[in-house]
């Protein structure tokens, strides 16, 4: 018995044998909200995504988009480094969130919102493709978990009603990347944002969640309910919010007042390159950007169009414009050779056509430098 005590004792002592070929993953730690940090996202991306998807759309010299490209005519660069990428020739299946704003100052423009749930899946699913439905006021609420199922995704959008006078843009973006982060990777992850391009409310940072967004390969498409449509619709609000174009807000010292440079400091219409300088100036965590548009620093930091939906069949133009979108795109894939390099990750792409005058594509994403 005392021979039987001692072997139990030394076998207790012994530390604990991972089987072999079974790598131990650490478990993600949280913030005081229960939420995944950017660091364990950031992680998470190097030891089990690794795969950067870059849709691409591609234009000849009178903005028509150009099919029939092969693979071999693509080549793309991550901070200058040219990558081995894989070009999908067949239509990926697409995983969509549909966020709606749904508060007090859109009231009087849910009824026409609601009737576009059977536009989604004939238009943009496909047979495939799986939407889920979420609605944000002050609550972020899921009506409808991801389905196939057309008559389901219909009648999630259908029921949609107005609440309370908060906005919590940003949350839900969050809250829709959660869900596509879940996802398989053989599809296409896409948000489609309905909504007023201002925030009222939200907890999550617009930074991490452009980040997350961009490690994630999610592109949001935004639908931009008009504010002045709205606001003459809606209850007044109180402060009055501020409704001057970005042109009326003063330029920084010693710095000439062009349309360009009023585009790349704040974010207005432009290409990828012009938007690069605001891009820069958010991983520098200047707040003020979110709080002007953070609808049109998501959809430009993650390669997706703006549109605005003002009256009557504006909003059904803007869904079919989305449509042809992304079934005219190229989808790019591969597994960065330079993930030790921290910083931003430049993406440009170079394409052996004379058909092609240019591109439109995500303009990169951000890593944290990672110790060797």
């Amino acid at each position: 018995m005392l021979r039987l005590l001692s072997l139990m004792l030394f076998a207790g002592l012994l530390p604990a044998q991972t089987p072999p070929n079974q790598t131990l993953t650490p478990k993600p730690t949280t913030n005081q909200e229960g939420q995944q940090t950017e660091e364990d996202a950031i992680a998470q991306f190097r030891t089990t995504v690794q795969q950067v998807t870059v849709p691409v759309l591609v234009y000849d010299a009178s903005g028509n988009t150009v099919n029939g490209l092969k693979p071999g005519q693509f080549h793309l660069f991550d901070n200058n480094k040219e990558q081995n990428i894989q070009v999908d020739e067949a239509f990926q299946p697409i995983s969509l969130v549909i966020a709606i704003q749904a508060n007090a100052s859109v009231e009087h423009m849910l009824p026409a919102i609601n009737k576009i749930g059977n536009m989604i899946g004939p238009l943009i699913l496909g047979d495939r493709g799986e939407a889920a439905v979420v609605a944000f006021d002050h609550r972020i609420r899921t009506l409808q978990e991801f389905t196939g199922d057309p008559d389901k995704i219909t009648q999630a959008v259908k029921k949609i009603q107005p609440g309370s006078t908060s906005s919590r843009l940003i949350d839900a973006i969050e809250e829709a990347d959660r869900m596509l982060a879940h996802r398989p990777q053989n599809r296409r992850r896409v948000i489609l944002l309905i909504s007023e391009t201002r925030d009222m409310g939200s907890e999550a940072r617009g930074r991490e969640t452009l980040i997350k967004l961009q490690l994630h390969s999610v592109t949001v498409y935004p639908v931009d309910i008009s504010r002045l449509v709205a606001t003459l619709n809606g209850p007044t609000p109180y402060p009055r919010p501020d409704n001057r174009p970005p042109a009326m807000n003063p330029m920084p010292s010693n710095m000439p007042a062009t349309p360009t440079t009023v585009m790349q400091t704040f974010g207005t219409q432009g290409n990828s390159a012009e938007f690069m300088p605001v891009l820069l100036e958010i991983y520098r965590d200047a707040k003020a950007i979110f709080k002007s548009n953070p609808v049109h620093v998501f959809a430009k930091g993650t390669g997706g169009t703006e549109y605005a939906y003002y009256r009557g069949h504006g909003l059904e133009q803007a869904i079919q414009d989305i449509a042809d979108q992304l079934h005219s795109q190229y989808v790019i894939s591969y597994r960065p050779n330079n993930l030790l390099e921290g910083g931003f990750h430049a993406i440009a792409i170079s394409i052996d056509s004379p058909l092609a005058k240019r591109y439109e594509a995500r303009p990169g994403y951000w890593l944290a430098a990672m110790n060797q």
